[in-house]
Order: C-alpha cells, then structure tokens, then sequence
C-alpha cells in the first residue's frame, strides 16, 4: 500500500528533538514549558477527595456546569466581561485541542488565515489540514504586531488572524495600540475572524495585560483561548477552555463533540472546586520571582537575556558567544548540560537571530544549576 502523507515535510519538532538529548546527555530541561516543581497542595487534596466521590462518567458535552459557572465568574471578576456560562464557554482537552478545533469549525478550504511569526507550531497545521492557507507575517524586531503589514496581507480570501498575547516565545505583552489597530482591522474587514491564545494571560509582570476580554468591540469577534494547564502548573491534565458569541461556538461544538466529546470529567470536577477557593492574581508574583531569580543568576554569563513581560520564558542573544546557527548552538549546549529552544524553528523563513529560549517555570535548584553551568560558558 501506498501511503501519501498529509504532512509530507514535517518531521519530529524541535521539542520533541530537545527533550530527548536531554534525557541522552543528562541535561537540565529548560526547553519544553513545562514546570518540574509540585502543584498546590489544596489543589491535589481536592483532586483525591474528588476520585473517591462519582465523577467518572461523561460531563455535558460543552462542559460541567459549576466548572462553567467558574470560568464565567473569573472571567467577570479579572476583566469585567460578563459571559453567559451555557453559550459562550467550551471546555476543551488542553488549549491546543481548542485552537485545532476552532479552525476545523470556522475556516474552510481556499481561505487565508494570519499567523504571525515567530509562532507556535500547533496553530498551521489545522490550518492546512481543512485546505487553507497559512499567511506567515513576522512581528517587528521587538515582537509587536507590524500592523501595517498585516493589512497588506488582508484580503477578500482571509478568514481568520491568530494571536498570542502573552507572547510565546518572546514574552511580550500588547501595547493599548495595538488593540485600536485590531479593532480597525475588524472594522474594515467584516468577515474576519479573531483567534486570540491567551494562556499566559496570568503570567504578566511589570506591564499590565490587557486582554480580548477588556474591548467589546473585539471579543464580538473572537475565539479567545485559556489553559487551566499553564495556569495551575497542571500541564498533563491537558484542559483549557475557550469563550466565544454564541453563534461562533455553536459551530466550535459541532466539530468538539466529534472530536473529544467532552473532556475528563474528574479534572472538570475538581477544577470546579479549585476555582472556588484560589487566587489567580498570585500567579503573577509567583513567576516574576522566578524570572528575577534566572536573570540575577544569569548577570555574569555572556548571554544577553531581552525583556521578558511576561509568560515563563526568556528569550536570550548567544551573539557574544558563538557565530553558530541557532540549532547547531542549542544542539551543542546540550550536550555542555542545558536543553533550551532555539528561536527559528518559531519562523516560517526560519530566520535565524542568534536567540534562544529558556523556559525559567522550574525549581530554584534546577534554575541555580542551569545558571551554574551557562555563566561557565
């Protein structure tokens, strides 16, 4: 048999790649996003009270109803957006199975969709998968939106524009600016659909995020993505949500419940309850001690490491250091002790800035022996 592949150039992602070498040369992690230390205490005490009880059947397809009436209540309580729990909330498996399943929902075969680079890897391939066409248009040097570039790249064929904000990799943070030229985008370009990835919007530090959820305008025509997974340090548990107007999500949950259905209902229950008793404001502080650890480790390291507003990632310049591209730089620093991500891989044109990524969402031990062994270098 003659097996002709969908994804024909597409081989193992570098997160894949890294993690292994990690594990082959016994490397300290700091590539993948994933934190390595304990979650709440509380949160796994629910967690084993919540088992003994009888949540192991299916949850309504878009969602337990308290978990619902939680996230409409937080979402309230940070941004003053009043959501209706039973038509604009869908809970789904993880933030990348919302996002994959938006775009299955909405775009169609022929149409266009912009996607602005440098990007996560999980948004082109629905993308492609339902027929369209993924528009690559790189952010500015310092990792906004070049706005003026992206309204030369509309037209009559694109659909969607997909955002991320927070911004992974480079953990940048939108400007009021930006969210008047997005509204004159939507404005001018009727049928055009917003996707916003939001799962870092607790992760902020010094400048305050905004987001979707804040302009009305906006929100009115958007899918805006969270991840309960990012948040609460439970990335394994792979459940997020999404909000949208209703006549956007109705048509989310018919490609949802062919998917997934619904999502594991155990999780659904205790997050319910978590939600209920926790503090999403003190996520902030928690990582911005995190990052202020890493950057005040790293000061005597030949690495530039850029300003870093938010998310649990920081970008650093390796152009004191080496001339290598920077996929032959982190190959070889893994192999030194320290698994990090270069930037390329993040690009369409894979433009190469002598920058990588370091995921800092790790124990103060781990941070201080990656430290150790990078200001040697």
């Amino acid at each position: 048999m003659q097996i002709t592949s969908k994804f024909p150039d597409m081989g193992t992602t570098i997160f894949t790649v890294m993690s292994k070498m990690a594990n082959d040369f016994q490397a300290i992690n700091l590539a993948q996003g994933f934190p390595n230390f304990p979650v709440d205490e509380k949160l796994i005490s629910i967690l084993q009270h919540t088992a003994k009880e009888n949540p192991h059947q299916y949850c309504p397809m878009a969602g337990l109803p308290g978990l619902l009436d939680q996230i409409a209540h937080l979402t309230e309580s940070k941004y003053g957006r009043k959501v209706s729990p039973g038509n604009e909330i869908l809970v789904s498996a993880g933030a990348t199975q919302a996002i994959f399943t938006t775009i299955q929902a909405l775009v169609f075969a022929g149409e266009e969709v912009l996607v602005l680079d440098p990007s996560y890897d999980c948004y082109v391939s629905p993308i492609e998968l339902v027929g369209a066409k993924a528009v690559r248009i790189p952010l500015g040097d310092d990792f906004m939106p070049d706005w003026q570039r992206i309204r030369e790249n509309c037209s009559d064929k694109t659909k969607m524009i997909i955002t991320n904000n927070p911004h992974n990799p480079s953990g940048t943070i939108w400007k009021p600016q930006d969210f008047i030229e997005l509204e004159g985008l939507l404005d001018d370009f009727p049928e055009l659909i917003h996707l916003s990835d939001e799962v870092y919007e607790h992760i902020a530090f010094e400048t305050f995020h905004r987001s979707v959820n804040h302009f009305p305008a906006i929100y009115e025509r958007s899918v805006v993505v969270s991840s309960f997974g990012k948040t609460f340090h439970i990335t394994g548990w792979k459940i997020g949500y999404l909000l949208a107007p209703e006549k956007l999500l109705n048509e989310i949950k018919k490609v949802h419940q062919f998917l997934v259905f619904c999502v594991n209902s155990v999780a659904q229950h205790t997050l319910a309850n978590y939600l209920s008793q926790v503090d999403v404001h003190l996520l902030a502080q928690f990582y911005q001690e995190k990052r202020d650890r890493f950057s005040a480790l790293m000061r005597d390291s030949r690495f530039e490491l850029l300003p870093c507003e938010g998310t649990y990632f920081q970008l650093a310049s390796y152009a004191e250091i080496s001339d290598m591209d920077d996929i032959s730089f982190t190959k070889e620093l893994v192999q030194k002790g320290v698994a990090t991500i270069p930037l390329s891989v993040f690009n369409a044109d894979n433009a190469d800035r002598k920058l990588i990524r370091f995921c800092f969402a790790k124990t103060d031990e781990t941070l201080n022996q990656a430290a150790d062994i990078l200001c040697k270098i």
